[in-house]
């Protein structure tokens, strides 16, 4: 499988920079061999202006940057694509733009049979999965399917945080959702990951990256091919 991920919990930790946390692992991750990525700035409503966030920071690291938003063709803007970097915002709002521009087919292709590099961050690791059940967002808008990208065979709880004991919040944790996710029937396994921290999959090998370790919750029903290490 030509399969390559960078899934990034979030794309900024605090006291930092648009992406700077994760800036050296993009480096490595797309290499000198992709000149141009694809940017998809679905997930936020002022489009032009986060294009241009990401657009700035890339260039930075030596990266021309095309937005999916911008193109005549959106189709043949991913067929095109050297790289992809779905970035983050709303997960339901950005999974519904994707089947409105009928990518999510298209991207899979790509990713899965020609071995385009795939990035995403927060919202873009949650369409990278089985599906968006396991976001954090409020559904703002209503895609006609939960069903997302595939990728992976599991799911991804971005921003994943542990439960605190001296919390006197009274609504559930994270990870209690995600337990009470489980308990409906052909769950897959969750991945929670903590801010500051990445998953770089490469075939069926998943690498954990960045200052922080991972929470796996795993289904009891689901195996995974996955081969999962921490860096």
């Amino acid at each position: 499988m030509k399969r390559r991920l960078l899934l990034v919990s979030n794309s900024t930790v605090h006291g930092g920079g648009y992406l700077e946390h994760c800036q050296q692992q993009i480096k490595d991750f797309f290499g000198p061999q992709v000149k141009r990525i694809l940017f998809v700035p679905y997930a936020l409503h002022n489009q032009d202006s986060y294009t241009k966030t990401a657009r700035d920071k890339l260039k930075t690291l030596g990266y021309e940057v095309d937005s999916v938003h911008e193109a005549a063709d959106p189709v043949e803007a991913v067929r095109q694509a050297e790289g992809i970097f779905i970035g983050g915002g709303n997960t339901f709002r950005l999974l519904k733009a994707l089947y409105d521009h009928n990518l999510v087919t298209e991207i899979k292709n790509r990713v899965l049979q020609d071995g385009v590099p795939y990035m995403g961050s927060s919202a873009g690791s949650n369409v990278a999965t089985v599906s968006i059940n396991t976001t954090n967002d409020m559904p703002i808008v209503y895609p006609p399917t939960f069903s997302a990208i595939g990728l992976v065979p599991f799911n991804i709880n971005p921003h994943y945080l542990d439960p605190d004991p001296n919390s006197k919040h009274m609504g559930e944790t994270r990870e209690q959702r995600i337990l009470q996710y489980h308990e409906e029937p052909d769950t897959p396994s969750v991945l929670g990951l903590r801010e500051g921290s990445m998953l770089l999959v490469e075939g069926n090998q998943a690498t954990l990256l960045g200052s922080t370790k991972l929470y796996l919750c795993k289904s009891p029903l689901t195996a995974e091919p996955e081969t999962l290490r921490q860096h």
